[in-house]
Formats: structure tokens, C-alpha cells, sequence
């Protein structure tokens, strides 16, 4: 390879190592082309680029590219995972890891994910990982959960506030209605009282002349026997005026 082609490669491998969001290195050796065709079109429906490169080349580029983390990865036949940023880095860890089932061949050897280096144990754990959709569900679980469990603390005094007046305002109805019936009641009983006590007066009133008559009838019928009396003593003094006189006159016979 001429030198000019050798710079343009490790320009490639540079630019390639320094935009992608994960990578992931796996030895290859003992693979067909036919199975090395099958992995790649399976990596690229997760947003992944698999490629073989040579390890000089490919140790300048990391050198280059800030990407030390992967030089004691480059030991034999080499080939790269560059997953880009809107790739799925589960789904193409998942990918090589059934490959490396399938053909007995491929082994991982471990990779850099957000500028951290992980194993090739790491890239099998991430491989068993659920897929993104389920994760971002899990995710927005966990963060709704407090949340939703905060609101209903904060809720639960408020409905308690709000029970409390509700009971609050239906016993004052229930209050108001007692209180309402029981003056109705005492409206009711009111003339009622009244009129008892009022006969009670009127009899009273009645009874007053009643108990004064027979007093004042007595003493008419007193003045009137006096009166007799007084007549009947009246009618005899004339009597005894004759026989004063009948007594005077026979001693002159």
C-alpha cells in the first residue's frame, strides 16, 4: 500500500473513531466472506459499520483520535463494530454475540461505549440487555414512579380537606334543617301555651266577680232584713200605744 493510501486510511480511521458513539472489537479469524457479508448487513440495520483493519493503521488512527483505550485491543486479525449515533449499541452487541454462538468462530474482545472501555463480558451482559424500546418504557417507569407517588402525597391532604368540608358543610345542612324544625315546632307550641294560659286568665277573671257576688248579696240581704225589722218594730209601737192607752182609761171607768 503506498503511503498516500496508508494517510487517507488512518484519515478514515480517525474521522470514523472520533464521531462513533460506541465501538466494539471482535477477532474475526477463521470466518468466511460469506459469513463476514451476513454480519455486516445484519449490523447495519442497528446503525453499526463492521470493518477489518489493520492493526498499524488502525493504532495511529486511535493514537490520532483520542481512542487509547483501544490500542491493547488491536492484538491479531481485527475487525471494528463503529456504531454511529443514532445506532443501537444493545441490538449490535446483541448481533455479534449471536454470531459468535452461531459460528464458533468470532470472539469478542471487548470495545469502548461513551468513551469507556468495556470486556468482551461487558459486550455479552450489554447484549442481554431488553431491547431499546423497552428500556426507554422502564426508564420513564422509573421516573414516573416518584413523581406519581409525590403527587399523591401532596393530593392526599387536599382531598382530606376536602372530605373534612364536605362532611363539615353536610352536618350544617343536617343542623340547619333540626334547628329549623325544631323552631317550627316551638312556633307551633307557642299559641298552643298561650292559648292555655289564656282561659286560665279569663277564668281567673271570671271567678273574681263570682267569689265577690255571694259577699255583696249577703250584706243586701242583711241591710234588707235589718230593714224588716226596723218595720216590723215600727208596726208594733203603735199596738202598744193602745193598749198603754186602754190600760189608762179603765181605771177611770
Amino acid at each position: 500500500m503506498q503511503k498516500a493510501d496508508k494517510e487517507k486510511v488512518i484519515a478514515d480511521l480517525t474521522e470514523r473513531l472520533s464521531s462513533a458513539d460506541a465501538l466494539l472489537v471482535a477477532d474475526y479469524r477463521g470466518m468466511s466472506n460469506s459469513q463476514l457479508a451476513s454480519l455486516r448487513v445484519e449490523l447495519l440495520k442497528h446503525g453499526a459499520k463492521l470493518s477489518v483493519v489493520k492493526n498499524t493503521l488502525t493504532r495511529r488512527a486511535a493514537e490520532a483520535a483520542g481512542a487509547d483505550a483501544l490500542l491493547a485491543m488491536l492484538e491479531g486479525p481485527t475487525a471494528i463494530a463503529f456504531v454511529e449515533a443514532d445506532g443501537n449499541a444493545v441490538a449490535v452487541a446483541k448481533a455479534l454475540s449471536d454470531a459468535a454462538k452461531d459460528t464458533k468462530i468470532l470472539a469478542l474482545r471487548g470495545g469502548v461505549l461513551s468513551g469507556n472501555p468495556i470486556t468482551g463480558d461487558e459486550i455479552e451482559r450489554l447484549a442481554k440487555l431488553p431491547p431499546l424500546e423497552i428500556l426507554q418504557a422502564q426508564l420513564v417507569g422509573v421516573i414516573v414512579a416518584p413523581l406519581t407517588q409525590l403527587a399523591a402525597v401532596l393530593n392526599a391532604p387536599l382531598q382530606n380537606l376536602v372530605g373534612l368540608i364536605n362532611a363539615r358543610i353536610t352536618q350544617l345542612e343536617e343542623g340547619g334543617d333540626t334547628s329549623g324544625s325544631e323552631a317550627a315546632a316551638t312556633e307551633e307550641a307557642a299559641p298552643a301555651a298561650e292559648a292555655v294560659d289564656a282561659p286560665a286568665g279569663e277564668v281567673v277573671a271570671e271567678e273574681a266577680p263570682a267569689d265577690e257576688a255571694p259577699a255583696e248579696e249577703a250584706a243586701a240581704e242583711e241591710v234588707a232584713t235589718e230593714e224588716v225589722v226596723a218595720e216590723a218594730d215600727a208596726e208594733e209601737s203603735p199596738a202598744e200605744e193602745t193598749v198603754a192607752e186602754a190600760t189608762e182609761e179603765t181605771p177611770e171607768a
